[in-house]
């Protein structure tokens, strides 16, 4: 199995909540995936390739080390481990249904960055 890293906003109260859920419901199917909160972790995310800001907005995840997915596309691979999430995961990855979702998506994280204060 390819280990995963997942960038993510670790002050977002939403954000930690979803990695329980994550972490709860792919149960041994998530034991190669590692999180990492990006508060504070510009030159980390620098040296990844992966913009400080973007990673505030878009979801990034990054496969053995290699290869850096974000937004729907990350998503689909966390989804896609998830026996409960699998269809979804194939849904999302429908052309017209990624590109509806991804722009509920942004929205939802604009406006809550906005609401915090963080953009």
């Amino acid at each position: 199995m390819p280990k995963i890293t997942v960038y993510y906003d670790g002050s977002c109260p939403s954000c930690v909540r979803d990695r329980c859920n994550y972490e709860k419901w792919a149960g041994d199917n998530g034991k190669d995936v590692q999180w990492l909160d990006i508060t504070d972790r510009e030159d980390l995310l620098n040296s990844k390739g992966i913009n400080p800001q973007k990673a505030l907005t878009e979801l990034h995840i990054e496969i053995d080390n290699q290869q850096i997915l974000s937004e729907m596309d990350a998503y689909i691979v966390l989804m896609a481990k998830v026996p409960r999430l699998k269809a979804l995961a194939w849904l999302l990855n429908l052309a017209p249904i990624k590109k509806i979702v991804s722009k509920i998506y942004h929205w939802q994280v604009t406006r809550r960055l906005k609401r915090q204060g963080r953009l």
